[in-house]
């Protein structure tokens, strides 16, 4: 590739301006992260440093511009509800990530699944080049980084480097199905991250309930898919082996789902679903015995 092709993908929309957007972003809260892991900050002001984030990748020009629901006509959104629907984006997926680092290697693990579900995606797709680049570099750092992350971590992630990767998804999956009309590209994200939504949605929800308030929604609670899992006797190694599943399992079905229609997809899904059903009860006896097996070691 010449230096001369290189400038031109950069000049394509803006980019440099972009990417100058993005890494103010991750400056502001690797920031506010730090002095978070070494001092401790209140929530609140975690999610005031989320948002100014936000505002400056939109600010730079990263936007969620379109919504193309399958089946129906293509959505071109205002700029206000583009604007709004953008920030919404970026700190939901930040704080998704974040909310899901709480085991070694989780966190790091299944963004890692995302990347490489994405990166296929992207491939696929046509998706632009920087969007290409800055998802297999992602990836690559996270792969250098995971088997000192996983249990028995060595080195741990914090809340800086958590929020570094859920905003640099978000942001990387925005720029990978901009401007494009294809349904299942637009909607891919959501798949491939379904888990860790998924996992924050039912946390904020259940902290408003169990607290009566809005204000709940910030504390932390013991409520979240890996906290479930360990509860029912998983060691934390299996409850993030298991959580890996999961998420290789999303990212399969949105990468069959745009490349085989969605029959394919559905069809995917549904072997999984009995594969697991089938092997459910040999499963289940030889956590019992591992279990027991324990229980009389330390006996």
């Amino acid at each position: 590739m010449s230096i001369e092709h290189t400038i031109n993908i950069f000049d394509e929309d803006n980019y440099y301006i972009k990417l100058i957007g993005f890494f103010i972003g991750i400056i502001i809260l690797g920031i506010v992260c730090f002095i978070d892991d070494v001092k401790g900050v209140k929530a609140v002001v975690k999610l005031f440093a989320q948002i100014l984030a936000a505002v400056v990748v939109v600010m730079s020009g990263i936007e969620i511009e379109i919504i193309n629901i399958p089946w129906l006509n293509t959505i071109g959104l205002n700029e206000a509800f583009s604007v709004i629907l953008t920030i919404g984006w970026v700190v939901g997926i930040t704080n998704a990530i974040n909310l899901i680092d709480g085991l070694d290697g989780l966190s790091s693990g299944i963004t890692l699944i995302s990347c490489l579900s994405l990166l296929i995606i992207f491939v696929l797709n046509d998706s632009p080049l920087i969007a290409v680049i800055l998802i297999t570099a992602l990836a690559g750092a996270i792969v250098g980084f995971l088997p000192f992350n996983f249990n028995p971590a060595k080195t741990f992630i914090g809340d800086t480097g958590s929020n570094f990767l859920g905003f640099s998804l978000a942001v990387i999956s925005i720029l990978g199905v901009a401007k494009t009309y294809t349904a299942v590209v637009i909607i891919a994200p959501l798949i491939i991250l379904a888990l860790p939504i998924f996992d924050t949605l039912f946390a904020i929800v259940r902290r408003v309930i169990k607290g009566k308030s809005l204000k709940a929604i910030l504390a932390p609670d013991r409520g979240h898919l890996h906290h479930k899992l360990m509860d029912r006797g998983y060691t934390q190694k299996q409850a993030v082996l298991i959580l890996y599943g999961l998420s290789a399992t999303l990212g399969m079905f949105a990468i069959i789902l745009f490349e085989s229609g969605i029959w394919k997809a559905i069809s995917f899904l549904l072997m999984i679903v009995a594969i697991i059903a089938i092997g459910y009860n040999d499963i289940f006896k030889i956590k019992k015995n591992y279990i027991n097996e324990e229980k009389n070691e330390n006996k």
